[in-house]
């Protein structure tokens, strides 16, 4: 039982690569997608770190609390214990490892990138989800936490596209990587309030408009791709600047 438990946890979130990496017409190395989901799951591992120490700040954080919250205190809990420590891992890890790669050399390639990370999160979280709570648990979170991940990993990887693409205007740069992690922690946010409260008729609202939305930007963004014209080189090894043919750092070549 464990082990089907397993695979439907893991299942959703494998269709969903799949479906984000076959939109998009320059595909990723393989290496770099394992490494992204890698980072996914080490998001989560963090998080979990994190919520360990956040009742000792404050019982709003109190996990155990949730069922005799106020709607104040469930708001905090869900925007800040949950949203925030969340998005902002996956942004962590997003940024770290592809933001400054020569791989990221389209704009499409960030969506890619957020999502897979986003989804790496999502396996982990799924299975410790489902292994506890069952087939039923698996089922629900299938068409709702899972999607919800990767719509908040497509406008992650949108807003840092827009921030690449516009590196030589540092105001809009520095706007769009801001949004990056503001927009999916206000998804994340209300998707989580809407659950807990339980506005059925809001969380389906919710989760319907971002998987339309994220559909809609996938698309329009696989088909008018383009490729981004950057304002440093960086070296693939160490991430330092390029100024000629060879990093100063490591000595590695540019190509």
């Amino acid at each position: 039982m464990n082990m089907f438990l397993i695979i439907l946890s893991i299942v959703p979130v494998c269709l969903l690569n799949r479906y984000i990496n076959n939109k998009d017409s320059e595909k990723e190395p393989k290496e770099l997608l394992k490494k992204l989901t890698k980072g996914g799951v080490y998001s989560a591992i963090l998080v979990i770190i994190i919520s360990f120490f956040l009742p000792l700040i404050s019982s709003v954080f109190d996990v155990s609390r949730l069922d005799s919250m106020s709607p104040l205190e469930l708001l905090l809990y869900t925007f800040i214990g949950v949203a925030l420590v969340e998005e902002s891992c996956k942004y962590y890890y997003t940024y770290k490892y592809t933001y400054n790669d020569r791989e990221f050399d389209y704009l499409f390639d960030m969506v890619v990138y957020a999502t897979y990370v986003s989804l790496g999160f999502a396996l982990l979280e799924n299975i410790i989800y489902v292994l506890s709570g069952g087939i039923h648990v698996g089922l629900i979170r299938a068409i709702t936490a899972i999607p919800m991940h990767a719509c908040t990993g497509v406008i992650m990887g949108h807003f840092l596209g827009e921030a690449k693409c516009n590196e030589l205007n540092k105001k809009s740069a520095k706007k769009n990587k801001i949004l990056a992690l503001i927009v999916p922690i206000l998804m994340h946010g209300a998707y989580d309030y809407s659950a807990l409260s339980g506005n059925t008729l809001i969380f389906i609202i919710l989760i319907t408009t971002f998987v339309y939305i994220s559909i809609d930007l996938v698309n329009k963004k696989s088909r008018n791709d383009i490729k981004i014209q950057r304002k440093y080189d960086y070296c693939p090894k160490c991430g330092t600047k390029i100024v000629g043919n060879f990093c100063t750092n490591c000595g590695n070549k540019s190509e």
